[in-house]
């Protein structure tokens, strides 16, 4: 069967751009591709579920602009769809009084992204995290958590219902075009696809070159390990905690989370994979690990930020360094209340001058959309990235 559309990836934002198309017009033909045996098996599903506010991207950019709209209609599909979500709000603290300044700073950029943030003082402070140590904080309401995995499961659900084909198990590996169309090939099957949209994540910018278009930036893993508070331990948190982030690295620090369904997770660190899907750090992929290491934006990356890369590495080899860093936001936590917890892998886009990309990155052809990088909010703004990209693929087959 010929598709009008085939989407190449199962996460959250994959099954938001068929959401759209498929609410704008149900007779479209769309598949999906996805490599694993169900959809939100990585990124989606992996990570601290957090529906983000907004505060910390530069105004005007595209995450700052997508992450709003993308959290309000997230917001409402979940009370259409009846799935749990809880705007617990989120504590910004400084526990230095050289992060003061950069508290003040990103409290003016929240104030320009339109949210209703403000700095409280210590008896505000204890009042909302009780267990904290800080000089200064802000607060910011907006902030909530969600299971995104239950979100992706339920657009699957949905998206089944409108027809469309969802094809797990199923690895692009390869494409061609004929008469117009795209050829997708994966293990013995082929696809025949109008307009392929790349949303494959970890791996989009390998998979963008299927169909010739090489991509400036380079994805490099880096694995995101976490540590939940045991029951007892719980009460040290009552929503989310976060420190001062350092401007010069894209990771936001180890902090705290109440997840949807009460738990309480810390993390994650940031230490370099050494495979595009290495969640544990015996998971080695010599081919992938030597793409990364060859790559020069990655080594001028490492010479600018090579002590807080040492620092990130030490954090993962040894509990202490990981209990200190989240004693600086609760101190009386202690190490016999740490349990483990599954670790994620981000996909880090880096430019060849070793620079990062701080914004979504999308490509287009005349009839391809790659979205090459997607980092956080990604997740939060999925319903408002799928409306972006439903145009693209509109404007496409006008």
């Amino acid at each position: 069967m010929r598709y009008d559309v085939a989407i190449i990836g199962g996460g959250i934002v994959g099954l938001a751009i068929a959401y759209d198309l498929l609410a704008d017009d149900p007779r479209l033909r769309i598949v999906i591709l996805e490599k694993e045996r169900r959809v939100a098996t990585h990124q989606t599903g992996r990570n601290s579920g957090v529906l983000h506010a907004g505060v910390y991207y530069r105004p005007g950019s595209y995450k700052a602009q997508l992450c709003t709209a993308g959290r309000e209609a997230l917001e409402r599909f979940c009370r259409e769809q009846e799935i749990p979500f809880l705007r617990r709000g989120k504590l910004i603290v400084a526990t230095a009084k050289d992060e003061l300044s950069r508290l003040d700073a990103l409290h003016r950029r929240g104030l320009q992204n339109g949210l209703n943030i403000s700095k409280v003082g210590p008896d505000e402070i204890r009042e909302r995290e009780p267990y904290v140590s800080a000089k200064a904080a802000l607060w910011v309401p907006e902030t909530g958590v969600i299971s995104f995995q239950t979100v992706a499961e339920r657009l699957a659900a949905i998206l089944r219902s409108f027809g469309c084909a969802l094809e797990t198990g199923t690895c692009v590996s390869g494409a061609t075009q004929n008469n117009g169309a795209w050829m997708l090939e994966a293990g013995e099957q082929e696809f025949e696809a109008s307009i392929v949209v790349n949303c494959a994540g970890l791996w989009a910018d390998r998979v963008a070159r299927f169909f010739d278009v090489q991509p400036r930036i380079r994805l490099i893993p880096f694995r995101g390990e976490y540590v939940e508070l045991r029951e007892s331990a719980r009460r040290y948190c009552n929503g989310l905690i976060y420190p001062v982030p350092d401007p010069s690295f894209p990771f936001l620090g180890v902090h705290l989370t109440r997840t949807v369904d009460e738990r309480v997770e810390a993390g994650p660190s940031a230490v370099l994979a050494f495979a595009r899907e290495g969640y544990k750090l015996r998971t080695v992929r010599i081919s992938e690990l030597f793409d990364v290491l060859q790559f020069r934006g990655f080594r001028k990356l490492s010479r600018k930020h090579w002590k807080t890369g040492l620092l990130e590495m030490w954090r993962s080899f040894s509990d202490g360094a990981f209990l200190r860093a989240i004693q600086r936001l609760v101190p009386d936590i202690q190490r016999d209340d740490l349990l483990s917890s599954p670790a994620g892998v981000r996909a880090q886009a880096v430019f060849p001058d070793g620079t990062l990309a701080d914004d979504f990155v999308i490509e287009t052809t005349r009839n391809t959309v790659h979205v090459i990088n997607a980092p956080s909010p990604a997740a939060t703004a999925s319903l408002a990235i799928g409306k972006h990209i439903g145009s693209l693929v509109r404007e496409r087959m006008a």
